[in-house]
């Protein structure tokens, strides 16, 4: 069960070589009271050294599972697997996703419909299973990472823009399904992030990093807030953009 300070002891991070999946779970290790981690990953090889160095740290149980968001048809079995070996799941983290390139999606839109099926279709296939679980067990907490890419589709990324948007209406909607059932669902807006997923980009204004968007989460579940925006300005600036005449906003260098 998750404290009165918001310190789980049981984590499930699907997306395990998630820069900021990771980030978030090393954040929970400084409490002292995570024992359980399971690293959901579509390369269990690469997990590897994550997972040695959480024992490392103190976590007693660390586990690599086989998990593709975009293999839908196998996101059951795994999540039947994950809850058979465990009573319950105090936090899931919904860490996976790919950016892509806008110009090589416009080139190739089989590739395109692939991202859309990883960021988006994934997400609501393992969403709901793992939703499902939390419902029936009475609590626990679902960490969804969104963008603040899906407030408004910009003409530079809108196949990205695209899934994330569909993925933050994904999330807003589950956790409205899931109040007065003890589980909860957190939808995480972060802006530019600076590591492996960005490093080939000019960093963008109000850029933040893996470690700021974990403490964003551990405070959004210790005092329940559903939405996180990381950094918190960024609500006031991407408000501002949502309203903007379409036809100002085509003219944005964005």
């Amino acid at each position: 069960m998750i404290d009165a300070l918001g310190a789980p002891q049981s984590v499930l991070l699907l997306g395990g070589t998630s820069e900021i999946g990771l980030a978030i779970v090393d954040r929970f290790v400084e409490t002292r009271r995570l024992h359980t981690v399971i690293l959901a990953s579509r390369d269990p090889d690469r997990s590897a050294t994550d997972a040695q160095r959480l024992r490392d740290a103190g976590v007693s149980a660390v586990e690599i599972v086989e998990f593709d968001s975009a293999e839908v048809g196998e996101h059951r079995s795994m999540v039947e697997e994950v809850w058979a070996r465990h009573d319950d799941i105090d936090v899931t983290v919904l860490a996976f996703g790919v950016l892509g390139d806008q110009a090589n999606f416009e080139a190739d839109p089989e590739g395109a419909a692939d991202a859309a099926i990883v960021n988006y279709a994934g997400a609501v296939s393992v969403g709901l299973l793992v939703a499902n679980r939390l419902r029936a067990q009475g609590h626990g907490r679902l960490v969804v990472l969104s963008s603040v890419a899906g407030e408004r589709a910009r003409k530079s990324n809108f196949v990205y823009g695209s899934t994330k948007a569909g993925l933050d209406a994904f999330a807003v909607g589950l956790g409205d399904s899931l109040v007065g059932s003890g589980a909860k669902v957190h939808v995480v807006r972060p802006g530019f992030v600076k590591g492996r997923m960005t490093d080939h980009l000019e960093e963008a204004p109000m850029a933040t990093t893996p470690r700021a968007v974990a403490e964003a989460v551990a405070a959004a579940i210790a005092s329940g807030k559903e939405e996180v925006w990381v950094p918190g300005p960024l609500r006031f600036v991407m408000s501002g953009l949502r309203h903007l005449p379409r036809a100002m906003f085509r003219r944005l260098p964005i």
